[in-house]
């Protein structure tokens, strides 16, 4: 149940406060004052979007929050468990939107999502206006309201559960046959692939290798002749480098004789005629090693050249098309395999079907049922709202209990569409083709009314259900929507006194020019000032004695129809 609702800077709402009741909550006020803003504050709440247009001039975010009861709701509370919520017998949700677009929700001061509110809204609030007054004409949605009155939605949304799982598996089998027949060239393909990479024997590291090679044989001659120098200046020369160590060695031993004090030692001297030595030699040997090979750097060059197209062809590096070799394979070996697979699916999407087939016939048997108790219902209600001649059936379209197969979709094999008669001799036809406004909204309170004792949400409002009717009509649906209100909360938007005068709370919404600002607000109406609103509704501009009397007499009638 809605306990309270707050709204701040939303529309020509500068801060309201709505204490609700149980039972029928009447709300009511000239045309313009702000009743449909109330209403799409709520639907803020459930999940709707938001857009920056809806927020008080000068201001920059607005905010809705409403506190709920739900004591009696141990579906809520499970819903709030598995959002990780906690939770007691109250829910407190809000909205804040802001003009920078970071719109915020909340639920019991946690942060949320509008998928969140959505999932909630479901058992909390049911708004019926023109949309779902649109929905009644889309036989779409006819099903829902078979399986919502004959208590079938368990039973529907395990069907579901297991149908969504046959879309599944039927979507991965299609997509398994493409493959199979692409196969052919596919698997010519791989194996192309395999083996182009196999004969190529590539190995890690191979390239730069390679490249190493490559700058040593293009600098074959360089290093030959940077080598023979080199050998020449330190041994094979008549003065080579050599030769002057040795004299100077000569000569540090006959200095040392007569002075041994010099800091150079013998040991130093053939230490560094030995390390000249041996480098000499390491020169000579490189040099021998050294071969000018214009056939060699040519084959390394083509390697090299063959290397580079297979990266651009199967990836930038040697090691990432060896591990691209190693996909190719496995997915040349699921090719292979592709024929068993889509066996085995087969087998198992058949078994689900069979299994489909037969919670969908007895789903089917349970509309039937529901529906025959629905007629008869919905016909009772709408002959008591000055529609006497009224006739209603369910229509039953496709395959169902035929000897061809009935074809399952996602709520079963039923298609379900409303049919209806309003007058003497007039046959059954769609309701979309025959339903006035008048009598649309009258037939949306006879499936509300139905509905009453089957729903699980707590509160009903009902926008513009007195749309297109009057008179004695519109005591009978204020008659109606008081014994919705035995079963829910109920918040019902009118205009028609008629309606009004039923409430057992009747909340005032209007308006007023405050500092050049306009801004609306609501208040529930004592006994005397409920007798003023019910004869401005009854008298428009024009207030009489008479208006004041029958206002009266309308509130005694309906305090008698509630005893």
């Amino acid at each position: 149940m809605l306990s309270e609702l707050r709204i701040k800077n939303l529309a020509i709402i500068d801060e309201l406060t709505a204490t609700f009741t149980e039972g029928l909550n009447i709300i009511s006020g000239e045309t313009g004052a702000g009743k449909s803003i109330i209403i799409g504050a709520v639907n803020l709440l459930l999940g709707d979007r938001a857009s920056a247009d809806l927020i008080r001039s000068s201001e920059e975010a607005a905010e809705v929050e409403a506190l709920f009861d739900i004591s009696g709701s141990d579906a809520v509370k499970e819903k709030l468990a598995q959002m990780g919520i906690n939770g007691g017998d109250e829910i407190i949700l809000k909205r804040v939107v802001s003009r920078t677009g970071k719109n915020k929700a909340y639920i019991n001061g946690s942060m949320a999502t509008l998928s969140m509110l959505s999932v909630l809204s479901e058992y909390l609030v049911n708004i019926c206006g023109q949309h779902e007054h649109q929905i009644m004409l889309n036989p779409e949605y006819h099903i829902d309201i078979i399986d919502e009155f004959g208590g079938l939605c368990e039973e529907r949304s395990s069907y579901a559960a297991l149908f969504e799982t046959y879309r599944e598996m039927k979507s991965r089998r299609d997509e398994m046959e493409r493959l199979n027949r692409e196969k052919s060239e596919k698997e010519e393909l791989l194996r192309f692939q395999l083996h182009e990479i196999d004969d190529a024997r590539l190995t890690v590291g191979e390239d730069h290798s390679l490249q190493e090679e490559k700058r040593i044989l293009a600098s074959a001659r360089k290093l030959e002749e940077h080598a023979a120098s080199s050998y020449e200046i330190l041994y094979g020369a008549e003065e080579s480098v050599l030769a002057r160590i040795n004299r100077v060695a000569s000569l540090v031993r006959e200095i040392r004789k007569i002075d041994p004090s010099l800091a150079v030692s013998e040991h130093d001297m053939a230490s560094t005629l030995a390390n000249l030595e041996d480098t000499a030699l390491s020169l000579r040997d490189y040099m021998k090693r050294i071969v000018y090979d214009p056939a060699r750097l040519e084959e390394v060059d083509h390697r090299l050249e063959f290397i580079g197209r297979m990266k651009r062809k199967y990836g930038g590096s040697i090691e990432e098309i060896l591990g691209k070799r190693n996909e190719m394979d496995k997915a040349l070996q699921h090719i292979s395999s592709l024929d068993e697979a889509i066996r085995q699916l087969t087998r198992e999407i058949d078994r689900t079907a069979d299994m489909l087939l037969q919670r969908a016939s007895a789903l089917s048997r349970a509309r039937h049922a529901a529906a025959t108790k629905l007629e008869g219902a919905i016909v009772k209600e709408v002959r008591s709202m000055k529609m006497q001649h009224a006739a209603f059936a369910v229509h039953f379209a496709g395959i169902s209990g035929g000897t061809g197969t009935p074809a399952l979709h996602a709520k079963g094999i039923d298609d379900v569409e409303f049919y209806m008669s309003t007058n003497v001799g007039e046959e059954m036809k769609p309701m979309s083709r025959i339903a006035s406004g008048g009598e649309l909204s009258r037939i949306m309170l006879a499936v509300k009314k139905v509905l009453a004792r089957t729903g699980s949400v707590g509160t009903v409002v009902f926008d513009e259900v007195d749309s297109g009717i009057g008179g004695a009509v519109a005591e009978v649906i204020g008659r109606k929507l008081k014994d919705i209100a035995s079963h829910h909360q109920v918040l019902c938007i009118t205009h028609l006194p008629q309606i009004a005068c039923f409430g057992d709370t009747h909340f005032l919404v209007s308006k007023e020019v405050a500092a050049r600002r306009t801004k609306a607000q609501i208040r529930p109406l004592a006994q005397q000032e409920r007798l003023g609103e019910i004869t401005r509704m009854l008298g428009g501009v024009t207030i009489t004695d008479a208006t004041r009397e029958h206002a009266a007499e309308m509130l005694k009638s309906s305090r008698r129809k509630k005893e």
